[in-house]
C-alpha cells in the first residue's frame, strides 16, 4: 500500500503502543467496534475523515474499518498530527493516512484533496475543510457522497451557513452538538488539554496570572473553570449577553476584550470566530504577555497584524514565537495561533474522546441506514444515540442509575394528575 503521505514509517511501533494505551481509556468504542466487527454496517462504504491524527482518532479509525469501512484519514489541523501514530495506521492497519506535523498549508490542501480522491461515500470533518473544498472546488465528486458528519463548533456553524444558503449538496450529522460530545468533550476535554498545552508549552505557574478567555461557550467554560481551579484570576469576554450574564453568575469576571488587554497574562481565544485578538488588543498588551488560542482556526488572532506590529520575531521555545514590539514589550504567540492543546501537547483525554467518536460511528452509521430519507440539512445526533452512549459510559465506569417505575412513568406522562 503506497496511498499514503507519512512523515517516518519506522515511528509505527512506538504509535501501536500509544494507541493501545488510549484503547484502555475508550470502553464505549471497544464495545462499539465489537458489535461492527459481527455486524459489518459499513461493508462497500469508502469513508474520507479529516481529523486530528491522535491515538483517540486511530481508535476510531480501526473501528470504522472493523466495520467494513474502506477509510481514508488526513490532517485537519496542520501541527495537531502525531506521526507515530499516523506510522502505526498506515504500517499496521493499512489505513492511507495523509498527514504531517508542521506540514505547509499546500501539503494541508494536497491531504485534503486526497481525501476527496478517495470517492467518499460518506465524509467525516472537524472543521468542515473535506466538505468546503468538495462544494467549492471538486463539485464533479458529490455524486457519490451519501452524507457526513461533523465534529466540531466551527464546522456546524460553516455547515448550517452552506445549509441556509442552499448549497448544501448532501445531509450531515452535527456530532459536536451531541449532549455526550459537548458536555464533556468540549468542557472537560478543552479544559484540561488546553491548560495542559499551555503549560507544556510555556512551564509558567498559573496561580496568580490574570488569565483572559475568549469566548464562554462549552470549550471556553471548561477552560475558565480548568484556569480557576490552578489559581488564576480569570476574566471572561463575550458577545452574547446570556452567555456573558452566566459567565458573571458562575463567579468570573467580564469585560470587553480591549480592557481586558491592558490587565491579562495570559490570553486564550475559543470563539470560532475571526480576529478575536486584533491590533488594538495587542497595542494595549503588557510586556511578557501569552497568547494562545483553542478555537479551531489560527484565524482567532490577527496574526498578520501582530507580524505587522512586530520588529523582530525569535522562536524562544519550541512553541512560543516571541514578537519585539517597537516599545521594547514583547508579545509570546503560543503554536502558532493554532490549536495550543493539539499543537503543544496531545489534545483531550482518551476517557472524554470515548463517547465523541461513539458519536461520530454511531451516526455515521446512522446516514447510511437512513441515506434516502435525510435532506440536504445538518441533523441532530439522534437522542437515542446520546442516551445509549452515556448509558455504555456509566456501564464501562460500573456506576448504576435508578429506573422509573410504573408508577412514575404514568404519572410523568399524564396530565389528569394533579398537585
Amino acid at each position: 500500500m503506497e496511498n499514503f503521505d507519512i512523515k517516518d514509517k519506522s515511528l509505527a511501533e512506538g504509535g501501536r503502543r500509544r494507541i493501545k494505551w488510549a484503547e484502555r481509556e475508550m470502553p464505549v468504542l471497544r464495545s462499539i467496534y465489537e458489535r461492527f466487527v459481527k455486524e459489518r454496517p459499513f461493508e462497500g462504504i469508502r469513508m474520507s475523515a479529516c481529523l486530528h491524527v491522535t491515538t483517540e482518532t486511530a481508535n476510531l479509525m480501526k473501528t470504522l474499518q472493523a466495520g467494513g469501512a474502506d477509510v481514508v484519514l488526513v490532517a485537519s489541523n496542520p501541527l495537531s498530527t502525531q506521526d507515530d501514530v499516523a506510522a502505526s495506521l498506515v504500517m499496521h492497519n493499512e489505513i492511507p493516512v495523509h498527514a504531517i506535523k508542521g506540514e505547509d498549508n499546500v501539503t494541508y490542501y494536497k491531504h485534503i484533496n486526497a481525501a476527496i480522491d478517495h470517492k467518499p461515500h460518506v465524509t467525516m470533518d472537524d472543521g468542515a475543510d473535506v466538505v468546503s473544498t468538495l462544494h467549492k472546488d471538486r463539485r464533479e465528486m458529490l455524486d457519490d457522497v451519501i452524507g457526513g458528519t461533523e465534529e466540531t463548533t466551527t464546522g456546524v456553524i460553516r455547515l448550517r451557513a452552506m445549509a441556509a444558503d442552499g448549497a448544501l449538496e448532501f445531509p450531515v450529522v452535527a456530532v459536536n452538538d451531541a449532549m455526550t460530545k459537548h458536555f464533556f468533550d468540549n468542557r472537560y476535554g478543552t479544559g484540561q488539554s488546553t491548560m495542559d498545552g499551555i503549560i507544556r508549552a510555556t512551564n509558567v505557574l498559573i496561580a496568580g496570572k490574570t488569565f483572559v478567555v475568549g469566548g464562554y461557550g462549552w470549550c471556553a467554560r471548561g477552560l475558565a473553570d480548568r484556569a480557576r481551579g490552578l489559581g488564576a484570576n480569570v476574566i471572561v469576554t463575550e458577545i452574547d449577553p446570556l452567555k456573558a450574564l452566566e459567565a458573571v453568575m458562575d463567579g468570573f469576571r467580564v469585560m470587553p476584550m480591549v480592557d481586558a488587554a491592558s490587565i491579562g497574562d495570559i490570553f486564550c481565544t475559543l470563539t470560532g470566530d475571526l480576529h478575536v485578538l486584533d491590533t488594538r488588543h495587542f497595542d494595549a498588551m503588557k510586556d511578557g504577555a501569552i497568547i494562545s488560542n483553542s478555537g479551531h482556526f489560527n484565524v482567532e488572532i490577527n496574526i498578520p497584524a501582530l507580524e505587522e506590529l512586530a520588529e523582530e520575531k525569535i522562536r524562544v521555545r519550541p512553541m512560543i514565537d516571541q514578537y519585539l514590539m517597537s516599545d521594547g514589550r514583547r508579545l509570546n504567540l503560543l503554536a502558532e495561533g493554532r490549536l495550543v492543546n493539539l499543537a503543544a501537547a496531545e489534545g483531550h483525554p482518551s476517557s472524554v474522546m470515548d463517547m465523541s467518536f461513539a458519536n461520530q460511528a454511531l451516526s455515521a452509521e446512522y446516514m447510511i441506514k437512513n441515506a434516502d430519507k435525510l435532506k440536504n440539512k445538518v441533523y441532530p445526533v439522534p437522542d437515542e444515540i446520546d442516551a445509549e452512549i452515556a448509558r455504555l459510559k456509566l456501564e464501562a465506569m460500573d456506576i448504576n442509575i435508578d429506573v422509573l417505575t410504573e408508577e412514575q412513568t404514568k404519572y410523568l406522562n399524564s396530565w389528569q394528575q394533579g398537585t
